[in-house]
């Protein structure tokens, strides 16, 4: 079977490949077989083949954050997942034909889900869902600020927040994403700028809530749109540099700065709340809530052309592989 791995650090379209591996043989009791239909090509993905990002111990590795296929075996005690099923993978190995997880690790889906929707609900989706919803009081009418919006997190936060009535101010780098982003139901696009809290103070009387993918000053810009007690959830580092509040906006207003990582909820959350959070983005992907733009679909074989694509600058979706063909 043909599987994705990287041996060094480097740039992913240069390191990775395209292997073929032994397939996968019957399972343990306790584990499923999954013939992966689709998985997406994440910045998580690519920061983890850069050296940048918490990843495998040991080299060589399989990759893949997310995935979503069919269960084609199970084991001898699994009871709720029967072949067919589809499922969503909780494992980080999901660029290959097929794989091997404990059963708990598999999230059973609705069979109506669209294959490549459900391909992607595991880390953009939920990362939004608890942003929005774990850290401050949210009600219809309350603003909240985040920046990197046209990312696949932020158009999420703009879909989740305008299904609750909460108003959105969505920090971007150009103009051309201003009309696109109003249009899945953005209340305010700006392009960012040193004169951010000047320019949307006016507008939101200051955010209860921001949403920072960036780091560095773009966290200080957030901070200072806030209104006093607000708080900054930081869930990436695109600048590569460490988060800035000053002490004047901690002390004086009282703006506090936390951190989210998805993999971290993993570890500690129970069986029962992760499948709930799923339960519920699933909920939103059939009600059309959310949905996530796919730029292209590629071959497994062709991992290096499609970590390429997603390595580029200015797209307008996600890049997913499809490794037993492709779906409808």
């Amino acid at each position: 079977m043909k599987v994705v791995q990287f041996a060094r650090y480097g740039v992913p379209h240069e390191v990775c490949a395209c292997v073929e591996m032994e397939d996968p043989g019957a399972p343990a009791a306790d584990e499923v077989v999954i013939a992966i239909e689709a998985a997406p090509i994440n910045p998580a993905d690519l920061l983890i083949i850069e050296g940048r990002y918490p990843g495998p111990a040991e080299l060589p590795a399989p990759l893949g954050i997310e995935g979503v296929g069919r269960v084609v075996a199970a084991g001898s005690g699994v009871t709720e997942l029967a072949a067919g099923d589809r499922v969503m993978s909780l494992a980080r190995a999901n660029w290959a034909e097929r794989i091997t997880i404990k059963a708990a690790q598999a999230i059973k889906l609705p069979a109506d889900l669209d294959v490549l929707q459900a391909a992607m609900m595991k880390a953009n989706p939920a990362t939004a869902l608890l942003m929005l919803r774990d850290y401050v009081d949210l009600e219809a009418g309350d603003w909240i600020i985040q920046n990197a919006a046209n990312s696949a997190v932020g158009q999420h936060v703009i879909r989740l927040a305008k299904a609750r009535g909460i108003h959105t101010v969505n920090v971007v780098r150009r103009d051309s994403l201003v009309e696109p982003l109003k249009g899945i139901g953005a209340d305010l696009v700006v392009v960012d700028g040193d004169d951010l809290a000047a320019r949307v103070r006016d507008r939101s009387g200051g955010a209860k809530l921001a949403i920072d993918a960036i780091g560095g000053e773009a966290t200080l810009r957030l901070a200072d749109c806030l209104a006093d007690g607000g708080t900054v959830v930081n869930y990436g580092f695109l600048s590569g540099q460490p988060c800035m509040i000053t002490p004047h906006q901690a002390i004086v207003h009282g703006v506090t700065l936390k951190g989210f990582w998805l993999a971290g909820l993993f570890r500690t959350a129970a069986p029962e709340r992760i499948r709930a959070i799923y339960a519920e983005v699933a909920r939103h992907l059939a009600d059309g809530t959310l949905a996530a733009p796919v730029e292209a679909t590629y071959d497994i074989a062709d991992i290096k052309d499609a970590l390429a694509h997603a390595e580029r600058e200015g797209r307008d979706g996600k890049i997913l592989i499809t490794p037993n063909g492709p779906v409808g």
